[in-house]
């Protein structure tokens, strides 16, 4: 059996926004069903992200509209592409999270999620439980994440 790295499979490479960003123009992005995570990134570096759940929070709690630094979740869990997919998956059910950034020597190279692991992942090895406003990915016994070769 061989285990995939982060890298050898098709990273998801959503817009990406600005801690400037007006929260309107994010929630745009996140409208569409193929999105539902956008990095946020200064000078290239990754300093937080926003999700679908970012921006229903806010129109919940308050009628302002203020830039994305203000809603964004910082700091940022992420991932080497060198990782295997197993620990790409154990990082995000530590974390508590469904999006990890992809970064290499610093810089963003795309965005893994739960739904680009599941494909990879047998459905007896992958559980997802609700967990505040997160998702978690539970390993539902002690195998490893792998692929046949």
């Amino acid at each position: 059996m061989i285990e995939l790295t982060v890298d050898a499979v098709r990273l998801h490479s959503p817009r990406t926004i600005t801690t400037g960003t007006p929260v309107s123009e994010a929630a745009r992005s996140l409208r569409r069903s193929d999105v539902s995570a956008l990095p946020v990134l200064v000078d290239g570096t990754v300093v937080g992200i926003v999700t679908q759940s970012d921006i229903v929070s806010l129109v919940a709690t308050t009628d302002d509209r203020p830039a994305v630094r203000m809603i964004m979740s910082s700091p940022v869990t992420t991932i080497s592409p060198t990782a295997t997919l197993s620990e790409a998956a154990k990082t995000m059910q530590a974390a508590g999270v469904k999006h990890l950034p992809v970064v290499d020597d610093g810089t963003y190279r795309g965005l893994l999620s739960v739904r680009t692991l599941a494909p990879y992942l047998s459905r007896h090895h992958l559980e997802i439980e609700p967990r505040d406003e997160s998702m978690r990915v539970d390993s539902a016994d002690s195998h490893e994440l792998v692929v046949d070769g």
